[in-house]
């Protein structure tokens, strides 16, 4: 970077030598800028020197601390209720499926309306029609998901080729050893969607409509299968808890870390978040357990829940050292918020918005603490600071 210095000096160079009568060449000049710019990139790349030395210090601290987290819980949600893992020490891990089989089958009769949606959206009309719920659709979105339109005829055959999945598990529904109302509420579904796809692929056509009139009659028989699943995930997670709070003991419990990771669609209210909340610690809970969405299921799912769970540690403690002069910046580089968020908010004269307390069910007993839950009061931004 050339500064006013060195303008001014180059400029009583370029005088002096026109003075005396000499003229500087081109490839001097030409030089001097060269020069100039090395020394600026090489100025720069010494700034940025400084940044990677404490990415490869942060990094460090972060391997070895990853190695010494304990007690952690990591939950990998999946179709049968989630893998729950117990790191605790020098103990090996221990890896559980704790939520009985039948949330997995109530849930898999649940989800027949989503398959045939999934088979027969990109069919679909790209025009939002007159229903009850029309001002809940996006038009836009509709135009994304129905990419092939009513014309096309190709959702047909996948359609029937589901309905024959469909058709083999109502024929054996009986056989499941379900109980009485659920195989009830499962039978009801079946025979929706087999008479919808049935109707729709011998007349050719379906709309927005006619499935919103089938999925309808399936949902209070989808709420029976979701109150089944509810419960078989209870009681398989909260017998875990109890089970491992006596491998670590009361006293290391009250330091549970637990690291819980979705997809985007079920992190907030995390249905196994939920579970395991109610059997940690009260006072620590809001810190220690951690909702981690992630982008798609990660193949080694303990390392990202143990390396995302040493940053935040470690995030914190840094946060109130680094920045022990400015308690809402300290908060911002600890929790989810960007370093930079409340600088870039005062600059575009906005603010931020109070986070969301974590709504509470009524006071229940939680099989864990032994003791009545309350529910949560939020408090504002300002009081959690003080």
């Amino acid at each position: 970077m050339v500064t006013r210095r060195g303008f001014i000096d180059g400029m009583s160079a370029a005088g002096a030598a026109t003075l005396f009568g000499v003229t500087p060449s081109a490839s001097a000049t030409t030089r001097a800028g060269a020069a100039v710019a090395d020394a600026e990139l090489t100025a720069r790349d010494a700034i940025r020197a400084t940044n990677v030395g404490m990415r490869a210090s942060y990094a460090a601290l972060k391997s070895e601390l990853i190695s010494r987290l304990s007690p952690v819980i990591v939950v990998q949600n999946d179709a049968t209720g989630g893998e729950f893992t117990l790191i605790h020490g020098a103990s090996p891990q221990e890896s559980v499926t704790p939520v009985p089989e039948l949330f997995e089958l109530a849930k898999s009769i649940s989800h027949v309306p989503q398959g045939i949606f999934s088979t027969i959206a990109a069919y679909l009309s790209d025009k939002v029609p007159n229903l009850p719920n029309a001002g809940r659709i996006d038009p836009h979105d509709l135009d994304m998901v129905a990419f092939e339109g009513p014309g096309a005829a190709g959702w047909i055959s996948p359609l029937q080729g589901y309905a024959a999945t469909l058709t083999t598990a109502r024929r054996q529904l009986g056989e499941a050893n379900l109980p009485r109302e659920l195989e009830i509420s499962c039978r009801k579904i079946l025979d929706e969607a087999l008479t919808f796809i049935r109707d729709s692929a011998r007349s050719g056509t379906f709309d927005m409509a006619s499935f919103e009139k089938f999925s309808g009659k399936t949902y209070p028989s989808i709420r029976t299968n979701m109150k089944y699943a509810a419960a078989a995930q209870i009681s398989g997670v909260e017998g875990l808890m109890r089970k491992w709070r006596g491998t670590v003991g009361d006293e290391a419990w009250k330091d549970l870390y637990t690291v819980v990771l979705s997809i985007w669609t079920t992190s907030e209210l995390n249905q196994a978040s939920i579970i395991v909340r109610r059997c940690m610690n009260p006072a620590k809970v809001d810190t220690h357990l951690i909702d981690l969405p992630t982008v798609e299921v990660p193949r080694d799912p303990i390392f990202v829940a143990l390396d995302n769970l040493a940053r935040i540690v470690q995030d914190r403690v840094s946060a109130e050292m680094v920045f022990p002069t400015d308690p809402v910046v300290a908060d911002a580089f600890k929790g989810k918020e960007d370093l930079l968020s409340v600088e870039i908010l005062h600059q575009l004269g906005a603010t931020a918005g109070a986070p969301a307390a974590f709504p509470s069910a009524a006071a229940s007993a939680c099989p864990v603490r032994r003791e009545t839950a309350q529910p949560a009061v939020a408090l504002s931004p300002d009081a959690v600071r003080r």
